[in-house]
């Protein structure tokens, strides 16, 4: 069996739309159905319905859903087992949220190294999205990141959060910030409601990023107000003339371990676990 037809069958199931499928997985609509068509007849079952209404799986194509994302995941993940570094014993890739990167990775990494000595690693700083759909198809083995996307496919677990802290260009108190002059966070959805609540008077603001290098950057280049990660704030502090808001409240960001369900209780990936949640909580 092809992956590609696994891969459009995956996709017709979230969109529901063969048009939708065709644009995303940027073949044409004709190819998706005939994909679809050759799926339906190596397993002998319709798959799909089709009428005005739109697209519904039928029952037999809601039986092999899960099957077919375990069968995408096993197919990705042994075409990166037989493709492991030279004297490595495994390849393991990671993925990490862009906020933690530059800050934590280091200390992470080095860690890892010390516990799976034999092991190879490939790391890519990401966006939430992105990892939850790597882990459900194989391309990626662990991630930590701020915003889990349930799925019955993937497991997650709270390792601790990151503060955030607001600075400010001038010493300003949180009242007088003012709104043509701040920057906007947006790091996750549960970050971005906390921040709106907080400061309902700077919700406003002219721009808005979504991580904290870009917003310290912005400030280093203009000047203004916006939260960052604690420690780039403490660095513009001592370096760059900017001023803690002494009223703006720290916000915390959760952050998460996720890996695919099948690895929910393996020793390697319990054992990186381990090392982040003690990062993130030092007694």
């Amino acid at each position: 069996m092809q992956i590609e037809l696994l891969e459009t069958f995956l996709d017709l199931c979230e969109t529901r739309s063969f048009n939708r499928s065709a644009e995303r997985l940027g073949v044409t609509q004709s190819t998706v159905s005939a994909r679809i068509a050759a799926l339906e007849a190596a397993l002998g079952v319709r798959l799909f319905d089709r009428s005005r209404a739109g697209t519904d799986l039928t029952f037999e194509g809601g039986r092999f859903e899960p099957h077919a994302r375990s069968l995408r995941h096993e197919w990705n993940e042994a075409r990166r087992r037989i493709r492991v570094p030279d004297r490595a014993a495994q390849l393991i890739r990671l993925g990490i949220q862009n906020d933690l990167a530059a800050q934590h990775i280091g200390d992470w990494v080095a860690d890892f190294r010390r516990a799976l000595p034999d092991a190879a690693f490939y790391i890519e700083p990401d966006y939430s999205n992105q990892m939850c759909a790597d882990l459900l198809t194989g391309v990626q083995d662990f991630a930590v990141m701020f915003s889990p996307k349930p799925h019955p496919d993937l497991h997650f677990e709270t390792l601790g959060d990151v503060p955030y802290v607001m600075v400010s260009s001038e010493p300003l108190g949180l009242a007088d910030i003012p709104v043509e002059s701040f920057i906007f966070a947006h790091f996750s959805p549960a970050f971005e409601a906390m921040h709106r609540a907080v400061t309902p008077h700077l919700v406003g603001a002219p721009i808005s990023v979504g991580q904290s290098g870009t917003v310290a950057a912005l400030l280093g280049a203009m000047g203004g107000a916006g939260y960052v990660l604690e420690k780039t704030a403490e660095a513009l502090c001592q370096s760059s003339g900017f001023h803690r808001v002494p009223d703006a409240p720290v916000l915390r960001q959760p952050v998460y371990a996720a890996v695919h369900v099948r690895h929910r209780i393996s020793a390697v990936h319990r054992r990186l676990t381990r090392i982040v949640h003690r990062r993130l909580t030092p007694r």
